[in-house]
């Protein structure tokens, strides 16, 4: 039996759930990440699009698509951020905070060439992403 996690927007207009386990929980230092975000980091889960559905208020979604690899949603009513579609990656971006009852377990920085807020955790930390992402696949130091 797969768990189901719930989540909504700020104001609880838009519903969602998760099925199953992410491909990957992490932190993205980006500055588009951070700006969008609020926040200095950004937690993330990766989920298969055919794990992640709208349950309530999908027609009051809207998205932002700065560039081509993030698809930004987020509630018209509230503003609230739901998640962010990956379309080269073929992987949603459920934002953790969005998921109240997923046990948060991060593996990896992404983009930490660009971090504004150092993290000694001894995790894995990219300068841009791996290579199966389009990145350099190159490390940078803690």
């Amino acid at each position: 039996m797969s768990a189901t996690y719930t989540g909504t927007c700020f104001c609880g207009s838009v519903e969602l759930e998760a099925t199953g386990a992410p491909e990957a929980m992490g932190y993205c230092h980006c500055r588009s990440c951070r700006s969008w975000s609020a926040g200095p980091v950004n937690a993330f889960s990766l989920w298969k699009p055919h794990n992640v559905k709208v349950t309530k208020g999908a027609e009051l979604i809207g998205h932002y698509m700065k560039t081509p690899v993030s698809d930004r949603k987020y509630c018209t009513q509230c503003g609230g951020h739901l998640m962010t579609d990956h379309p080269p990656l073929a992987l949603v971006d459920v934002y953790a905070a969005t998921l109240p009852d997923l046990a948060f377990t991060p593996g990896v920085h992404v983009n930490y060439a660009e971090t504004v807020l150092p993290m000694k955790d001894g995790l894995p930390k990219f300068k841009d992403f791996p290579k199966e992402f389009g990145g350099s696949g190159d490390m940078a130091a803690e």
